[in-house]
């Protein structure tokens, strides 16, 4: 199969795993990559210039195929040396980046001369048309669905697909809700080019996390995610545990006082003890509602023929049975 997405990235299947903090690094990348799709390092995990570096270096060795790196500009008083960064991504002969978070137009320039592919991920289609005249290659739309940071306009991807594809000339990717065969086939009749998968991803055998992390998105159902931060316009779908409905009753009890240190003891810094120690009630950490279609834990090689093999059952087969 092969489509605008495919021949970006130079990969063999329509398949990105997303940058998920503390779960985007070399093992789980390597995997997808090395199976067709396209893996992704999350370069704020490693924080420093030199831990990512390392990280990509160590990708390099696991891989020969085309693996991107993700980075999130966030807003923050002690922000991170972007340009640091971005010289690592540079000296490691990464040829994809996925950016999110704020624009990354002020550095636009310098990733477009060294010959970079630029993603970015985008949650509205007016956000997804100002990346397209900041020049990026592609853009990844997240809808509703999605694990991590929907946005605020809490529009699906049934509809905010297909307006994205109305609106842009360049390559859209789909994110969130996405995670098997049918995920695929409906994304590329929506106007995708290809899918992004995060939570799917976090639950295979070469993601590294603990197993609990993996066992609970097997065991949880489209109805166990909630969104937090919401009063403060900074809405992320976590899943639902007892750290999470403190931060709810914490929510609605504040209301309108509500700041961010109210609820920081749920959700700063947790994220460590969730994924490699398992503590999954240590606080909130992202899960799509994706997870009710989650059922096993396979290998990423056997995730990505499983989708793909179906795939192509789905559009000879099924969808053929409708046309006269």
């Amino acid at each position: 199969m092969q489509t605008r997405m495919t021949r970006l990235f130079g990969i063999t299947h329509p398949i990105m795993q997303g940058g998920m903090h503390y779960v985007g690094l070399a093992p789980l990348a390597s995997a997808v990559s090395n199976a067709g799709g396209l893996g992704t390092i999350t370069a704020l995990t490693l924080g420093t210039p030199e831990r990512l570096a390392a990280e990509i270096a160590t990708c390099r060795s696991l891989t020969e195929k085309p693996f991107a790196v993700n980075l999130t500009f966030l807003p923050s008083i002690n922000a991170p040396d972007y340009p640091a960064l971005i010289d690592a991504i540079i000296a490691g002969g990464v040829g994809v980046v996925e950016t999110a978070g704020r624009s990354p137009e002020r550095y636009m320039r310098t990733l477009k001369d060294a010959g970079i592919t630029v993603i970015h991920k985008c949650t509205s289609v007016r956000h997804a048309l100002k990346a397209q005249d900041i020049e990026c290659d592609a853009v990844s739309i997240d809808g509703f669905e999605c694990g991590g940071h929907p946005g605020e306009d809490d529009i699906p991807n049934m509809i905010l697909l297909p307006r994205a594809a109305d609106e842009l000339e360049i390559p859209i990717v789909a994110s969130g809700g996405m995670a098997d065969a049918r995920s695929l086939v409906a994304a590329l009749a929506l106007g995708a080019e290809g899918i992004n998968m995060g939570t799917r991803f976090v639950a295979t055998r070469e993601a590294p996390v603990h197993d609990n992390v993996r066992q609970a998105i097997v065991k949880a159902s489209e109805r166990d995610t909630r969104l937090v931060m919401r009063p403060l316009r900074n809405t992320e779908r976590v899943l639902i545990n007892p750290a999470v409905e403190t931060i709810l009753e914490t929510e609605a009890a504040r209301g309108d006082d509500l700041v961010f240190g109210d609820i920081a003891p749920q959700v700063a810094g947790v994220y460590g003890r969730v994924m490699k120690d398992g503590e999954t009630d240590a606080g909130a950490w992202s899960c799509g509602m994706v997870a009710g279609l989650i059922n096993d834990v396979p290998t990423c090689a056997d995730l990505i023929e499983r989708i793909m093999q179906d795939a192509e059952h789905l559009i000879s087969d099924r969808l053929t049975r409708f046309v006269t």
